[in-house]
């Protein structure tokens, strides 16, 4: 049987490899033979004449099917002769030697069946640019039947002479065999590349000849085909690793033609997958340790995190060659570690290396047990591998194109033409900084906006995950804030959205745009923003939360937002949200930020499980979390008057975790346990408590000299979370 390799390779449609094969075992010399032609003839079957060869590389498939056929025919005559004269392995009549060269013979079959099916199943455009490449797998695959039968001990075998015949022609042409690339589709390979060139060249080609090619000649007849080429081509750049030719750039130039194409020569059809962001959409994100524990399978250990110990998602090599999850020692190392975890050694440098290798093993991994597997948003820059792929000039040219086609649909096309057009602006809005910028400077804002308020839904939740992707450039954000009404729209889709993930891009948005110091308190002035994000905070789904609490987090660090988010009854949400798990930090990051005005500690302070919520983050949370957990409580001693200290006073164990925290926790962590070891040392009732806890420690200051003049400063949480491409 093929091994994990091969199968793997073809799940990601890539050139097979020809040696990841098993010989069977334990099987009798009719057992084999039986096998074989079983085999044989369900390929010759497969790609009989009215079921049809592949319409690339034909001569080499109708070649390698014609010496099946006659190993076909050899098969079944020796199989006969076994059945007539009722062989077993220990009375055979079959040579050892014919024995390993039939199993050797299993392996070629196999080959040749995977090779067969990539030609029949793979994309068009995929196979022209392959072209030279699976001509040499059919010419390698010819040269070891010619190995093969050189080997074979025909003499030995009890044959007619008509067969014995064939098998000697094969024989000889196999010895002549020569790598075969066939002239038409090179032909048509070439031509591909011309219209590539045209882009390259600042040209459009011409809408008759692309027709003749697309259509006539590859039969790509229908948007469904041209969607189906597209996300051939985009898996092939997600799992490309330098070795394959053409590089990822040329194939983003390619997407970029065949998504140009589409438009041009089909219109505004909507195609079979229209409505996938919609009503078939795909199965929400979860927790990978919570979906592997739920299928009870154990998790190879190379796979695991070193730190977390858990399935790693984007594993990452440090300077000593170990390997690690990116968010793992990316917290290590902003915690003022200089060495690896692992092995001690001290660090020559914080660069951190993709190890893309491996990750693959783990998306195989997870295929294989049907995990979902999911790469955090924004953590590798290869995520978004579209935009790490440096698009070619062809490639922008051919996406200005398109984007002017999309565009003129959104101020002038039928309805469904506009709701067409604003997926395809969401899809291309993916794909870079330089896809972003003039999209937006050819006009899309104001057409996308007006689709915000549509009682479509496909349209209103394409429109505002477009706005979404194009707000990420930094440039974008001032040109949606200041179109009119845009940011109210966005606000209602938030509040009033048809579907859950309308609702929950929309607070993504907000969260990008609030990346803006200047319109943070903006957004929280808009009617409704922020009682809708506390909503969500409460009531989301686990990626809805996470998009409320990191545009929370924003607005809190503008101290004029202060008694906003309290009126809006958000500090209660952040409160609340101390207890769930993927949000907790973040919470409590706002939460110190917030507290850190007055009305804002009085506010926290009256929120009845607000400091146990803290406590339990200082004894259970990340290093960032503990960090913002006792930043918080030690602002509420500062801030909130003596009843809320006492309160914080007599919280269990709190003691302990500020000791531990003395001595584990991180540089910021360190200086604020000692200074609220402090101010408790300053109640009357501290000593017998905390007898000397903090006394001389480095970083025990409380005077006001001794506190951050910036805002946010004494509060972590990791602001580099990307806003993610949807």
């Amino acid at each position: 049987m093929a091994s994990a390799a091969i199968f793997s390779s073809l799940r990601r449609q890539r050139s097979p490899s020809l040696e990841a094969f098993l010989a069977p075992v334990d099987l009798t010399d009719v057992g084999l033979l039986r096998t074989l032609t079983a085999l044989s003839s369900e390929l010759i079957s497969a790609y009989s004449v009215k079921k049809g060869v592949p319409f690339y590389q034909r001569k080499n498939c109708k070649s390698l099917l014609r010496k099946i056929h006659v190993f076909c025919v050899l098969l079944e005559c020796l199989l006969e002769n076994s059945n007539s004269k009722r062989s077993t392995r220990g009375s055979s009549d079959l040579p050892f030697t014919a024995f390993l060269c039939f199993k050797e013979l299993y392996l070629l079959l196999y080959r040749s069946k995977i090779l067969l099916d990539y030609c029949s199943h793979s994309s068009k455009l995929w196979l022209l640019l392959q072209n030279h490449s699976i001509s040499g797998h059919f010419h390698d695959l010819n040269r070891e039947i010619s190995t093969l039968l050189d080997v074979f001990p025909l003499k030995g075998l009890s044959l007619p002479e008509d067969v014995r015949e064939q098998v000697e022609l094969l024989k000889k042409q196999a010895r002549k065999s020569k790598l075969f690339v066939d002239k038409h589709d090179e032909i048509l390979r070439l031509k591909l590349f011309s219209f590539l060139n045209e882009f390259e060249n600042g040209g459009l080609p011409d809408s008759a000849q692309l027709y003749s090619f697309f259509v006539e000649k590859l039969g790509i007849c229908n948007p469904r085909s041209c969607r189906v080429e597209i996300e051939f081509l985009e898996e092939q750049i997600v799992n490309y690793e330098g070795d394959i030719e053409p590089t990822a750039s040329v194939l983003n130039g390619f997407v970029a033609l065949m998504r140009y194409c589409r438009f041009l020569l089909f219109g505004f059809e909507e195609d079979d997958i229209g409505l996938r962001f919609g009503k078939h959409k795909k199965p929400k994100k979860g927790l990978i340790s919570r979906e592997i524990a739920e299928t009870f399978i154990s998790v190879p250990k190379d796979f695991c995190c070193p730190i977390s110990l858990d399935l790693m998602r984007d594993p990452v090599i440090v300077a000593t060659g170990q390997t690690y999850d990116r968010a793992s020692i990316s917290r290590w190392m902003e915690e003022g570690h200089c060495t690896c975890p692992k092995t001690g050694q001290l660090l020559d440098h914080t660069r951190l290396v993709p190890n893309r290798a491996l990750r693959n093993l783990i998306v195989q991994w997870c295929a294989a047990h049907k995990i979902p597997y999911d790469p955090l948003e924004g953590g590798d820059p290869c995520v978004e591998i579209f935009a790490a792929a440096s698009p070619s000039k062809a490639a922008l040219a051919a996406n200005k194109a398109t984007a002017a086609l999309l565009i003129k649909q959104l101020e002038n096309g039928t309805q469904i033409a506009k709701t067409v057009a604003a997926r395809e602006i969401r899809l291309l809005a993916k794909t870079g900084k330089e896809n972003r910028a003039y999209i937006a400077e050819s006009g899309a804002i104001p057409h996308l906006k007006n689709l915000l308020s549509s009682p479509d839904a496909v349209a209103q939740e394409n429109s505002v995950t477009a706005m979404l992707n194009l707000s990420i450039f930094d440039k974008n954000k001032g040109r949606i804030m200041d179109e009119v009404g845009c940011l109210s729209l966005i606000v209602g889709v938030l509040r009033f959205g048809h579907t859950t993930e309308a609702r929950e891009n929309a607070a993504a948005t907000l969260f990008s745009l609030s990346a803006v110091h200047d319109y943070k308190k903006k957004i929280a002035k808009e009617d409704g923003a922020v009682e809708a994000l506390a909503g969500l905070l409460r009531e989301g789904s686990p990626r809805g939360k996470k998009d409320a609490v990191t545009a929370l987090f924003n607005l809190s660090t503008h101290t004029d937002n202060c008694a906003r988010m309290i009126e809006s009854g958000a500090v209660s949400a952040l409160v609340g949200a101390l207890g769930s798990e993927g949000v907790a930090e973040e919470a409590a990051g706002a939460l110190a930020l917030v507290v850190r005005q007055p009305i804002g500690a009085t506010a926290v302070g009256n929120e009845e499980v607000a400091v146990a919520g803290l406590i339990g983050m200082m004894r259970c949370g990340t290093p960032r979390g503990k960090e913002n957990a006792v930043a918080a409580l030690l602002e509420l001693c500062r801030g909130g008057g003596a009843a809320a200290t006492e309160r914080v006073l007599k919280a269990p164990a709190l003691a302990s975790l500020l000791q531990t925290l003395l001595f584990t926790g991180t540089k910021r962590a360190r200086r604020k346990a000692a200074s609220l070891a402090r101010v408790f040392q300053r109640c009357e009732h501290a000593s017998m408590h905390y007898g000397g806890l903090g006394v001389g420690y480095a970083y025990a200051g409380n005077s006001a000299a001794a506190r951050d003049s910036t805002f946010a400063g004494d509060v972590s949480v990791s602001m580099s979370i990307s806003v993610p491409v949807l």
